[in-house]
């Protein structure tokens, strides 16, 4: 398909680069290939054209674009959309890669972060001030899409979701105006970006509530297989019953063949908990000593760590480009037939990369109410994700079905739907039960800021009629 095969659409695209102060790609430009590539290795669209955005006039120059020609529209921020959705065959990406900026105010203790940057981004500027944001466990995750989903992370227990720290958003709307979207301002607007995803504008800036974070006491600790039918059920009862300073995700794993990992570990498949914990550090060992005294993990690497450390623990492990795949569920409980099919798959997993996580969503998180956000599963234990992830495209039906079989032979014990962050291209079924009560009032505040679906390439809420 040639995109330019109209002579209006041809004039538009001399017009967009005559608006724009960033770069404007074309298909044949020496940056294209390189423009054109995502995190996820699994997706290789094509898009017509990739807006370099310097500043919110040139997204309000795409977003015109877009509107005006009927081409489709993406926004790309960090690029690590499961699904791919930062990028379109035959459209137009809104790179904001160049909107990367962070501002930190010590003593209101918040953070103004550009719609382009990315986790490390923040991290780095934050730590200085001893400060955090909730967000995810890979410090290369874009700010915004990351945000707009939610945004798990090591402190949900603690400070909440990624949504519960923003405090104003500055969108630019299908309409081409540009608003600021806060409690006061826009609150139907923000509320629904809050968990509704990319739905409603292009966010080019967020402003977060900072916490006081600096020295964690965190870490994953490993333990034989052998163990996971134990070990399932005990973390359960410590996440539901443990203070909000303690974070700790579950996972299946294969260990890297790589330091700091003993060499006779090295591809073994294992089970794991990764802790943090914000407390004072003077009562970390004290926190920790029952935690180790249930069973003797044979891996031990918990300890004092920088935030920005423990964020960035996993990037060596996940460069761009690698194959994956994402299955996901939120689960309230485990049942021992849960942990039984959780055994079964997990001990499976086909490649180093693969794993199966189970993030928690209780403490601070689940005491927002349902109704508070667009992101309704506050009741949730878990949001529990399945990825089957590989450097080889020759593995990626391997790593797909073993993400798959797990995924279905689990999905009876969830609660139904999923964080829209986790999901692939599942149609509109399953975004509506990611979303539950809430998407009749989503679809009605997209049909007020994007009455057409302009911004449709995303996990897609359709306007209400």
């Amino acid at each position: 398909m040639n995109p330019e095969g109209t002579h209006e659409v041809a004039h538009a695209v001399d017009a967009l680069q005559a608006r724009l102060r960033g770069q404007l790609i074309r298909r044949g430009d020496p940056e294209y290939e390189a423009a054109r590539v995502v995190y996820n290795g699994m997706i290789q669209k094509h898009p017509a054209w990739i807006a370099r955005c310097a500043d919110v006039a040139d997204v309000m120059a795409c977003v015109a674009f877009a509107r005006d020609t009927g081409v489709p529209l993406s926004v790309r921020g960090g690029g690590h959309n499961a699904a791919g959705l930062g990028v379109c065959d035959d459209g137009l990406v809104a790179d904001l890669s160049g909107l990367r900026s962070v501002h930190v105010d010590p003593q209101a203790r918040t953070v103004r972060v550009g719609g382009g940057s990315t986790w490390g981004d923040v991290d780095h500027a934050t730590h200085a001030f001893g400060l955090a944001v909730p967000s995810g466990i890979i410090s290369t995750t874009g700010v915004g899409g990351l945000t707009l989903g939610g945004g798990l992370g090591h402190l949900t227990r603690k400070y909440g979701l990624a949504i519960d720290n923003l405090l104003e958003a500055t969108v630019v709307l299908a309409d081409g105006s540009v608003v600021r979207a806060s409690d006061r301002e826009h609150p139907d607007l923000f509320w629904a970006l809050r968990g509704g995803g990319g739905n409603f504008g292009v966010v080019t800036s967020f402003l977060f509530r900072g916490n006081p974070v600096h020295t964690v006491y965190a870490g994953p600790m490993l333990w034989d297989l052998d163990q996971a039918p134990d070990l399932l059920p005990w973390y359960q009862d410590v996440i539901q019953s443990a203070p909000e300073d303690l974070n700790g995700f579950f996972a299946f794993l294969t260990v890297p063949p790589a330091p700091p990992f003993p060499e006779p570990l090295h591809h073994r498949r294992m089970c794991g908990i990764v802790w943090c914990y914000t407390g004072p550090l003077a009562e970390a060992e004290g926190t920790f000593r029952p935690l180790r005294a249930f069973r003797k993990p044979t891996v031990d690497f918990v300890g004092p760590l920088p935030y920005p450390a423990l964020q960035s623990m996993f990037d060596p492990l996940y460069p761009p480009g690698l194959q994956w795949y994402w299955k996901a569920d939120f689960v309230k409980e485990l049942s021992p037939q849960a942990v039984r099919l959780h055994v079964q798959h997990g001990s499976q997993v086909p490649t180093v990369q693969s794993t199966m996580h189970l993030y928690p969503v209780n403490g601070f998180a689940g005491r927002v109410g349902p109704h508070d956000t667009a992101w309704s599963y506050r009741d949730a234990t878990w949001a529990e994700v399945i990825v089957g992830v590989d450097p080889d495209p020759a593995q990626a039906e391997a790593v797909t079905r073993w993400a798959k079989d797990y995924w279905n032979a689990l999905h009876p014990h969830s609660l139904g739907g999923a964080y829209v962050n986790f999901l692939m291209d599942e149609g509109e079924d399953r975004v509506r039960a990611s979303y539950r009560d809430n998407y009749p009032r989503l679809r009605s505040i997209k049909a007020h800021y994007d009455p057409h679906n302009l911004f449709r390439v995303n996990q897609n809420i359709r306007p209400a009629r």
